[in-house]
C-alpha cells in the first residue's frame, strides 16, 4: 500500500470532474413552486384506444407549438395582443367590475377618485424632508412643513413678536367687548327677592381655569325665625347650633367640603339641617339653657357726631368767624402788636454783646507734661 503522503500527492494531480450539463427538456415543464412537497406532473403515457382515459389525456406537444407560436409573432400580432391586455386592464379598473368582484368574494381593484389632477403642477411630486430622513423613526407621523422662509435679517425678534401676539389678544377682547357684551342684555332677568318656600342661599366656589380643592366647598345660610317654627322651636334651634349661629345678623352658616364633589357636600348639609330642624321640634325645649353667645364679638360702630355735620347755618358761622379772625390781625399787625420775629431779630442783634472764645485746653504726650 502506497503511504500517506503519496496518495495526497496523487489526489492533488487528478483533474478535477467537470460538472455534467442539464440537457434541454424536449418539452416546456410546468411551474413548479420552489418550496413544495407536491411532486411535479408529467404527461401521461400513452394509453390505448379502447381505454376511458384517451379524451382526457392531452399531449405536451401542444404547450410546445404554442411556446413556438409566441415566439414567432409578428408585429401587428404583438400590437393586438398589447391592445387587448390594455383594455382588459381598463376593464377592471371600472367600478361596476371593481363592485361586481366584491359582491363575489374576489379581489377587487380600488377605483382611484378624489384625486383633482387638473394642473400641471398636481403632477409633481414633492422631495422629502431630509431633515426627517436622517432623524428616521422618531420624525414619523409628523406633518411635513414644507421648505423654510428665505431671511434677509429684516424680520422681528421673539420679543417683537410676542407683543404683537399681545395686541392681537387685546384687540379681539375689545371686539368681544363691543359686539357680545351687549347681547348679554337679552339674556338678564328681573331680580326676585326670596320667599318663604325658598329660606336656605347656599353659596358656591368656582376658579376658572384651574382646579382647586377648595371648589367642592358649599357653604349655606339662614335665618331660624324664616323657618315655620314656634318661639321655643326657633330658640332651641338656636341653642343647637351654637358658635355657627351670629347674633348681630341672626343668621346660622354652615359649611362642609369633606367630600370630592359639591353634590355630596350639598347633600350632607341637607340632610344636617333637616336633623336639626326634626331635633328642635321633639323632646325638650332647652327652655332652663342659656343662650351662650361668648364666640360672637360684636363690633363697636362709630357715629359721626351730629355737630360737625355741615348744614347752611354751621357754613355760615364758621365764614363770620375767620372774617372776625382776620379783622382782629389785621388792626394788630397795623397797630405794632403783631409780633414780627424778623423785626425783632434785625433790632436786637447790634446791641448783643460779642461773645468771647472759651478757652481749650490742650495736654502733651503722655507722662510729660507742658512747660
Amino acid at each position: 500500500m502506497a503511504s500517506i503522503s503519496r496518495r495526497l500527492l496523487l489526489q492533488s494531480r487528478q483533474c478535477p470532474s467537470r460538472i455534467r450539463c442539464r440537457p434541454s427538456p424536449r418539452h416546456t415543464t410546468q411551474w413548479q413552486r420552489p418550496i413544495s412537497t407536491t411532486p411535479a406532473r408529467c404527461a401521461n403515457k400513452d394509453t390505448k384506444e379502447d381505454s376511458t382515459t384517451v379524451a382526457d389525456s392531452k399531449a405536451p406537444e401542444k404547450a410546445i407549438e404554442k411556446s413556438k407560436k409566441n415566439g414567432s409573432l409578428s408585429a401587428e400580432e404583438k400590437e393586438a395582443s398589447m391592445l387587448s391586455s390594455l383594455k382588459s386592464a381598463l376593464s377592471e379598473l371600472d367600478p361596476e367590475v371593481v363592485q361586481d368582484a366584491i359582491r363575489k368574494g374576489k379581489r377587487g381593484i380600488p377605483f382611484a377618485k378624489d384625486f383633482d389632477l387638473e394642473k400641471d403642477e398636481d403632477w409633481d411630486i414633492e422631495e422629502d424632508d431630509k431633515r426627517k430622513a436622517a432623524m428616521g423613526f422618531w420624525a414619523e407621523g409628523e406633518e411635513s412643513m414644507g421648505p423654510d422662509e428665505d431671511y434677509f435679517g429684516d424680520d422681528l425678534t421673539s420679543h417683537g413678536h410676542g407683543e404683537l401676539q399681545q395686541h392681537r389678544e387685546l384687540r379681539e377682547y375689545a371686539r368681544l367687548i363691543a359686539w357680545e357684551l351687549p347681547l348679554l342684555s337679552q339674556l338678564a332677568r328681573p331680580f326676585e327677592p326670596p320667599t318663604a318656600a325658598t329660606p336656605f342661599r347656599f353659596r358656591y366656589t368656582s376658579y376658572l381655569g384651574e382646579s382647586h380643592p377648595a371648589a367642592n366647598k358649599v357653604v349655606v345660610e339662614f335665618s331660624p325665625s324664616d323657618l315655620s317654627l314656634t318661639a321655643p322651636q326657633v330658640s332651641k334651634l338656636i341653642k343647637l347650633a351654637g358658635p355657627r349661629y351670629n347674633p348681630s345678623t341672626s343668621i346660622v352658616k354652615l359649611s362642609c367640603e369633606k367630600f370630592d364633589t359639591q353634590a355630596q357636600n350639598k347633600r350632607f348639609l341637607g340632610e344636617t339641617i333637616s336633623g336639626m330642624l326634626e331635633e328642635s321640634k321633639k323632646g325638650d325645649m332647652f327652655e332652663d339653657v342659656p343662650f351662650d353667645f361668648r364666640h360672637h364679638t360684636p363690633k363697636k360702630r362709630f357715629e359721626f357726631p351730629k355737630e360737625w355735620v355741615l348744614t347752611k347755618e354751621r357754613k355760615q358761622y364758621l365764614e363770620e368767624k375767620r372774617q372776625k379772625v382776620a379783622q382782629i390781625e389785621d388792626q394788630r399787625l397795623h397797630n405794632g402788636k403783631l409780633v414780627d420775629g424778623k423785626t425783632v431779630i434785625d433790632t436786637s442783634l447790634p446791641f448783643m454783646e460779642q461773645a468771647q472764645p472759651e478757652p481749650v485746653m490742650v495736654g502733651g504726650p503722655r507722662g510729660k507734661q507742658l512747660r
